[in-house]
């Protein structure tokens, strides 16, 4: 399944955030079935509240393009996005999102609120449970780990 070939280096992307400290979640934007950037969460890196996984792989999709209308691609993102990544994914026009856990905190796309539901000028097709265990095991594994760091 492509969906699964593409989620995959997500998760590559979310475990290298995790080992590096970072909350795990990683994103690729994908045209014509190839990869055209990748992004994963380096907030604490950054010490930036937008340097989540999906404004870096838009942000990086964008210049490698050369514009902002991303409407021919799709976005794989391990987690689903948050109002912030919801709203770029909106603006940039981006055909469809795949996620993989779903985010019952923060999640954008049907978990907490549904953007989709709102009058905006684009909807996004959305795919969600892509490698949906795999996704949420990589951030209960990091968690779990945070919370004995603190014990």
């Amino acid at each position: 399944m492509t969906e699964n070939k593409f989620m995959q280096t997500a998760l590559d992307l979310a475990r290298q955030s995790a080992l590096e400290g970072e909350v795990p979640v990683g994103a690729v934007i994908v045209k014509d079935g190839e990869i055209v950037s990748t992004g994963r969460n380096r907030r604490e890196y950054g010490k930036n509240a937008l340097y989540h996984a999906e404004i870096e792989a838009i942000d990086s999709a964008c210049k490698k393009l050369g514009g902002w209308r991303l409407w021919q691609c799709e976005m794989y993102v391990t987690l689903e996005p948050c109002p912030m990544c919801a709203g770029a994914i909106i603006n940039s026009r981006i055909k469809t999102v795949y996620y993989g856990a779903s985010d019952n905190k923060a999640g954008s796309f049907g978990s907490v609120v549904n953007f989709n539901d709102l009058p905006y000028n684009h909807k996004p097709q959305i795919v969600g449970g892509i490698m949906a265990d795999e996704a949420q095991a990589v951030l209960t594994a990091f968690f779990k780990e945070l919370r004995n760091k603190k014990k």
